[in-house]
C-alpha cells in the first residue's frame, strides 16, 4: 500500500467528529443572530411552563406528586413535554366504555344482599361492581415450583378453554414448559386465549408463541407501544400487573407469580420468595369476568362471550367467603388502595402486612401508624434488598416514622421477597398482584382476592411467621451513615410520589 494513503485509511473517530462539531457550533451561533432571539426564547419558555403546568394541574392528583412534575419539568424545557407525555400520569377515560361493556356481557355472580355483609366486602363491590362470592376451596401456593406444578396439572386438564394473563412471561425453561403444555391442549380443541403486557413481556417474542397460534391459541399484547404515532400518548406508563389463570370456569389463579425461572426455586437458588393461589368455586367468576374485560379490551373481540358464558359451570356456594377486588388507571376511586387503608382502619388485634416494595401515601401511611398507636400488633415485612435499589430507598425512609409509631419492620433475606398480602385480625386478609405503592395502586392494572374466612387467615398467618425467622427484625437504633443511609433514602423519598 503507498504510504500516501495511510492517514487516510486510519482516520480516526474525532477526524469524523470535528466537521459535525464545526457544523453544530455554526447552527448555534447562527441562532443567537436571529433578532430578538432571546425574547422569543423566554416567551416560549414561559408558555411552555403555562401550557405543561395547566396539563398536570388538571390531572387532579396528590399536591406532592403534581408540584414534583413540575419542579422537575420546568428544569428542562420543551424536553420536558416529552417526558411528561411519555411517562407522566394518565387516565383511560375514552376507554372506559369499552370495557364496561364488555363486563355486562358475560353473567356474573348475583349482588350480596346479606344485610350482615362486611363493610369491606360491600366496598369493594361498590367500587369495581364485583359483588362478594365464595370458593369451595383456596390453596396457598409458596415459590414458583410448587405454583408451575399447579399450574401445567390444571392446564393439562383443560376441556373448554385456558384464559391467561400475565404481567412477565420469559421465553426460558419455566416459559417453554408452560407453552408447550398449552399447545398441546390447543391441538386438542381447547381455546387458549393469552395476554401479555406488551412492556413486561418485551423479551419475549411473537414467534416463540407461533406454535400455540399456529395450533389454533390465539395471542394478544396489553397497551402494544405506538411511539411512531407522535399525536397519541402511548400506554408506556399504564401496564397490566395482573397474573390470572381461568381453566374452564372451573379452576383460577392468581398471585404475584409470573412465568419465568427467576421465580423458579427447583431451577435457581436465588429465585424469587413469593406467594400465589390456586381457587375453585364461584370466585373463579370474577376471575373470568376480569380477564374478559382485558381481553376485550385489548382485542376488540366478543364474539366468544356467548359461548364463553354457556360453558361456565352452575353457581355453587361455597365454605370461603372470597371476593374479587380490582384497580387501575381507567378507575378513579383506586380500589385495591382503599380496600388496605380501610382493612387496616377496621383492625382490632393485628395488622401484617407483606411487600417487595413499599412506598405509602398519606393515607397508607396514617392507617399503619395510627393501627400502632392504638396498640395493635402491626408488622411490616419488605425485602431487605429489592431489585430496585431506589425502591430500597424509599421504603426504608419511611421506618423511622413507622418505629417511632410503634410499627415492628423486618427485611426479609436472603432471596427477594415478591409476596403481597395483607392479614387483618384472625379473619380477614388480601392477596394478590398489588404492591404497597402508587404505581400499583394507581398505575397498573392490578387483581387481588379478599378473603373473610378464618381458615384461610390462619394459613396465612403461619406463612408470615415462618418468613419471620428469615427476616431480622430493623431497630431505631440502627446504624445509619449519612453517606451510605441517609442520603440516599432522602433523595429516593423526594422521588417516591414519581415512583
Amino acid at each position: 500500500m503507498h504510504p500516501r494513503t495511510l492517514p487516510c485509511a486510519r482516520r480516526s473517530a474525532s477526524d469524523y467528529g470535528e466537521p459535525i462539531i464545526d457544523t453544530l457550533l455554526q447552527a448555534w451561533n447562527a441562532l443567537w443572530t436571529v433578532p430578538h432571539i432571546r425574547a422569543w426564547l423566554t416567551v416560549g419558555w414561559i408558555a411552555y411552563l403555562v401550557w405543561l403546568g395547566v396539563w398536570i394541574v388538571l390531572q387532579k392528583r396528590e399536591p406532592a406528586a403534581t408540584l414534583s412534575w413540575l419542579v422537575s419539568l420546568a428544569a428542562l424545557p420543551y424536553i420536558g413535554f416529552l417526558i411528561y407525555h411519555v411517562f407522566g400520569p394518565q387516565k383511560i377515560t375514552r376507554h372506559r366504555l369499552r370495557r364496561a361493556r364488555a363486563r355486562v356481557e358475560l353473567p356474573g355472580d348475583e349482588p350480596d344482599h346479606n344485610p350482615d355483609s362486611a363493610e369491606l366486602a360491600r366496598l369493594g363491590h361498590a367500587i369495581t361492581g364485583l359483588p362478594p362470592s365464595t370458593a369451595h376451596r383456596v390453596e396457598l401456593l409458596v415459590d414458583g415450583q410448587a405454583t408451575y406444578a399447579a399450574l401445567l396439572d390444571a392446564v393439562r386438564g383443560a376441556h373448554h378453554h385456558v384464559h391467561l394473563e400475565y404481567y412477565i412471561y420469559q421465553p426460558d425453561q419455566t416459559g417453554q414448559a408452560l407453552r408447550d403444555a398449552l399447545v398441546e391442549r390447543a391441538r386438542a380443541g381447547v381455546k387458549v386465549r393469552l395476554l401479555l403486557d406488551a412492556v413486561g413481556s418485551s423479551k419475549t417474542p411473537t414467534s416463540f408463541f407461533r406454535k400455540l397460534t399456529d395450533a389454533g391459541g390465539e395471542l394478544s399484547w396489553f397497551h402494544p407501544m405506538h411511539f411512531g404515532r407522535i399525536w397519541e400518548r402511548p400506554w408506556l406508563n399504564l401496564r397490566t400487573h395482573r397474573k390470572i389463570v381461568v381453566v374452564d370456569g372451573r379452576i383460577g389463579f392468581a398471585g404475584g407469580i409470573n412465568i419465568t425461572d427467576e421465580e423458579n426455586e427447583g431451577l435457581r437458588a436465588d429465585a424469587y420468595r413469593d406467594l400465589h393461589l390456586r381457587l375453585e368455586g364461584d370466585v373463579v367468576r370474577g376471575l373470568q369476568m376480569v380477564f374478559v374485560e382485558d381481553w376485550a379490551y385489548a382485542t376488540g373481540k366478543r364474539a366468544f362471550l356467548g359461548e364463553l358464558a354457556e360453558s361456565m359451570p352452575e353457581p355453587s356456594p361455597g365454605p370461603v367467603a372470597a371476593q374479587v377486588i380490582t384497580s387501575g388507571p381507567d378507575s378513579d376511586w383506586e380500589a385495591i388502595h382503599r380496600l388496605h387503608v380501610g382493612a387496616i382502619h377496621a383492625a382490632r388485634q393485628r395488622v401484617w402486612l407483606v411487600t417487595p416494595y413499599f412506598v405509602p401515601g398519606e393515607a397508607a401511611k396514617m392507617a399503619l401508624t395510627s393501627a400502632a398507636f392504638a396498640g395493635i400488633d402491626v408488622r411490616l415485612l419488605v425485602p431487605r434488598q429489592s431489585d430496585s435499589r431506589l425502591v430500597t430507598f424509599a421504603a426504608r425512609s419511611y421506618f423511622d416514622t413507622l418505629l417511632a409509631a410503634g410499627v415492628k419492620v423486618y427485611e426479609y433475606g436472603p432471596r427477594m421477597l415478591h409476596t403481597k398480602a395483607l392479614l387483618v385480625d384472625d379473619d380477614v386478609c388480601m392477596i394478590g398482584s398489588a404492591n404497597f405503592d402508587s404505581r400499583s395502586f394507581r398505575l397498573n392494572f392490578e387483581i387481588c382476592l379478599l378473603f373473610r374466612d378464618a381458615s384461610v387467615a390462619a394459613e396465612l398467618a403461619r406463612l408470615i411467621e415462618h418468613e419471620f425467622a428469615n427476616a431480622p427484625r430493623v431497630r431505631e437504633e440502627r446504624p445509619r451513615p449519612l453517606l451510605r443511609t441517609r442520603l440516599p433514602e432522602a433523595f429516593a423519598r423526594l422521588l417516591s410520589p414519581l415512583l
